[in-house]
């Protein structure tokens, strides 16, 4: 009995190391492995696509105001179908291999909030994207930060 036990220690002890150092070197993912998406704000136009295609419901999609939207994401939710990246027609949303999402707060750190100003079509209303940065802005005249005391413009105030 106690010969049988030497034996299964020395073949344990002759086949070395079986587990990876994970926490210490992560292993790369798969060819072909789909992690969590990454959104980019830059090239997101606010269509909604995201929304209607997403089976776990995880994006919600609020119109502020005429010019302006809030896509929110609840990452937690996500089960990386990669229907996101298929229907965006602009490659804002991108499948990662990326398969970590252990966190100390995973109610707030899994939340991706984004707000997209949307240019208004003034002849019939519907949203689209301005073409440049200056085009968001959609109002003539120079600029007035209201950041000074009493709201007024600081060349004004400089002016008294």
């Amino acid at each position: 009995m106690i010969f049988a036990k030497i034996r299964q220690a020395l073949i344990c002890l002759r086949a070395g190391k079986v587990t990876l150092d994970y926490p210490a070197k992560p292993r790369p993912a798969p060819e072909g492995f789909r992690g969590y998406p990454k959104i980019d704000v830059a090239l997101c136009i606010g269509c909604g696509a995201c929304a209607a295609a997403c089976p776990a419901r995880l994006i919600r999609v609020d119109d502020i105001d005429d010019s302006h939207r809030r896509i929110t994401r609840l990452f937690e939710r996500c089960i990386r179908c990669g229907r996101c990246e298929e229907v965006c027609g602009e490659g804002a949303a991108q499948m990662t291999t990326c398969y970590e999402t252990a966190t100390d707060d995973g109610r707030n750190d899994l939340v991706h909030v984004s707000d997209i100003e949307m240019g208004t079509c003034r002849r019939c209303g519907r949203c689209y994207e301005p073409d440049s940065p200056l085009d968001k802005i959609m109002k003539p005249g120079m600029r007035c930060d209201k950041i000074l005391r009493g709201g007024n413009c600081p060349i004004d105030e400089e002016a008294e």
